[in-house]
């Protein structure tokens, strides 16, 4: 912990003549973007994994014709044919589960008041009037939604939800395209569902997960609100990164937002 907060408190002493008092802000943003840099691999890697499942529906579809009075016999034919073309349904959830770590180590910086035997300075270091070592509820006692501290908030809010919206209305189209990929199989009788959501399917526990996912961007609200806000800050950067990565990386996917409109 204390090598890991000389390296924010470095970078914050090189952005200084920027960002002056929020440069330790700006260090955790560009320490974030770092983070995604070292992640962006394995986006890459789980969108061509999404292209491939893609691709698998027209064969998928052709497994419920022949098994769709049997879903045991279904399930282990997809799953099968999944292992053969070494395509993973859940290729996706591996950008994020990396990016924990990184969430978890400015989460409990900003949240000791110690870091070995020294006072953590770092918790009066500010995002313009906010502290970094401090919560919504803390701006809220000190001037309310619309204090100095509070502004802070109220501008993390809006970017979140913009981001989330747009994530939400990406995921429903994409889903609908994938649905539709596999109508044909579903006319058949063999089987609701189709396209984006065999994979839901056939992999347990993976339905119910696909069913809440266009929501989950707005859960960011709940984080920004309750953690710190230096950990409220890398969440916002994180989740704004993905929504412009995934437009890019997904442009052409079946239902997917042109890159353009994004950042354009």
């Amino acid at each position: 912990m204390s090598a890991f907060a000389s390296l924010v408190e470095g970078l914050a002493d090189l952005l200084g003549p920027l960002f002056h008092d929020s440069a330790t802000a700006a260090a955790i943003v560009l320490f974030t973007a770092f983070v995604r840099l070292l992640v962006h691999p394995l986006s890459r890697a789980s969108a061509r994994g999404q292209r491939a499942r893609a691709a698998l529906q027209p064969r998928i579809a052709e497994l419920r014709e022949k098994h769709g009075k049997n879903p045991e016999k279904l399930q282990k034919a997809v799953l099968e044919l999944h292992a053969a073309e070494k395509v993973s349904p859940l290729s996706g959830c591996l950008p994020s589960l990396f990016q924990l770590p990184a969430f978890f180590l400015l989460y409990h910086l900003f949240s000791n008041s110690r870091i070995g035997d020294e006072a953590n300075s770092l918790l009066d270091h500010q995002l313009l009037a906010a502290p970094l070592g401090e919560r919504w509820a803390d701006a809220l006692g000190d001037g309310g939604v619309f204090g100095a501290q509070g502004l802070v908030y109220v501008g993390l809010f809006v970017i979140v939800a913009v981001v989330a919206t747009f994530n939400y209305r990406r995921t429903k189209r994409m889903m609908a395209a994938g649905a539709a990929t596999g109508a044909v199989g579903a006319a058949n009788g063999a089987g609701a569902g189709g396209g984006f959501q065999d994979g839901q399917q056939q992999v347990p526990g993976l339905g119910a997960i696909t069913r809440i996912m266009p929501l989950m961007s707005f859960f960011t609200l709940l984080t920004v609100a309750f953690v710190p806000l230096a950990a409220a800050l890398y969440v916002v950067t994180s989740t704004t990164w993905s929504a412009v990565e995934r437009a890019v990386l997904y442009r052409d996917m079946p239902g997917a937002v042109p890159a353009a409109a994004v950042m354009g």
